[in-house]
């Protein structure tokens, strides 16, 4: 699985002109899944990004988690993160999972950063999305979970 993790002191995603998640400080996180990912992918990207020291304390170093701040996770299934642009101009999505293996583990993810009392706002898996965000730092990480 791979996410795209932005600090926000907003963002908000919308389906059909009607706000599906919307947070105030947090991490708007981009979820992609790929064939080989399983539970185990889920679980490991939630637990590091429940816990990644991203905000800043009183003397503005990065040593508060998303949890530290009580802040939310809003998180946006999005299949283009494992879009492939090595050949020709049009990205490859092979390498995205289909629906009936992804949505299971976006959800499960979902589950996991809950389970560590982080709110979890969601847009709405397959669908087109409209998504908002105000970047604090801007500060804007990668993780994937089979590095």
């Amino acid at each position: 699985m791979r996410a795209v993790i932005q600090r926000v002191t907003r963002g908000s995603v919308e389906v059909d002109q009607t706000v599906t998640g919307e947070i105030e400080q947090g991490l708007v996180v981009l979820i992609g899944v790929t064939h080989d990912d399983n539970e185990k992918d889920a679980q490991f990207l939630a637990d590091k990004i429940a816990n990644l020291r991203i905000f800043e304390d009183e003397q503005e170093k990065m040593n508060l988690s998303v949890q530290d701040v009580k802040g939310k996770v809003l998180s946006i299934s999005q299949f283009t993160l494992y879009g492939d642009c090595k050949k020709g101009r049009r990205p490859n999505f092979m390498q995205a999972a289909k629906p009936d293996h992804a949505t299971p583990l976006y959800e499960a993810f979902n589950e996991a950063v809950e389970a560590k009392g982080v709110p979890v706002e969601t847009g709405k898996f397959g669908e087109y999305m409209a998504v908002s965000l105000l970047n604090d730092g801007p500060v804007t990480l990668i993780i994937d979970s089979n590095d």
